[in-house]
């Protein structure tokens, strides 16, 4: 396994620093392999995510560093988030995060993407659970619509990674028309970039 530094190559002070903290550190090497995330290491998926981040085509360069910061971050809780039901949405990895980022940021959209990063599939979940005429995207266009292009262009760039289902990323994509869809090609691991 290489080191962190190596995998992540941190561009800015602040990613350097975040490496260099154990609770970080510790959160960026946990995981197994598992359904969506057949790398298992936090910091392997992190890396998938930076790849599509560097694939996003004509990506603002201030874009660019706001969404390396939510990737290095988004799940790096997820060895904290309470397992118990029903479930505590205080303590999801995203709110963890958020919580933990909000000492060495204060750009309200990163927080608020690292917050409710997963929330895209969740409402998909929930269409797919009980159809509605109504969206289930309100809630969360509420939440993050000021800033609903950098909270899709993350969304893209999570999703196409590992093995996990395309489908919520297509629905997110037809039912809003707050956001201008892109083309990336996704990083796939067995393929060469």
């Amino acid at each position: 396994m290489p080191a962190l530094e190596s995998l992540l190559q941190p561009e800015t002070e602040l990613e350097r620093h975040l490496l260099e903290l154990p609770e970080f550190r510790h959160g960026l090497w946990w995981g197994e392999p598992r359904f969506g995330h057949p790398e298992g290491k936090v910091a392997l998926h992190v890396k998938e995510v930076l790849d599509n981040i560097n694939a996003i085509p004509n990506l603002a360069l201030e874009d660019r560093a706001r969404l390396r910061l939510i990737a290095f971050a988004h799940d790096t809780f997820k060895h904290a988030e309470s397992r118990t039901r029903p479930r505590d949405w205080t303590k999801h990895h995203g709110a963890l995060a958020r919580r933990f980022m909000a000492h060495y940021t204060s750009d309200v959209a990163i927080l608020d993407i690292i917050e409710t990063h997963d929330d895209a599939y969740y409402k998909w979940l929930s269409q797919r659970r009980r159809p509605s005429p109504h969206s289930q995207l309100d809630s969360l266009l509420t939440r993050v619509g000021y800033c609903i292009q950098l909270y899709y262009l993350f969304f893209k760039c999570d999703t196409q990674t590992g093995d996990k289902t395309q489908a919520p990323l297509r629905w997110f994509e037809k039912a809003t028309d707050r956001i201008e869809p892109i083309v990336i090609k996704p990083y796939w691991p067995w393929e060469k970039r």
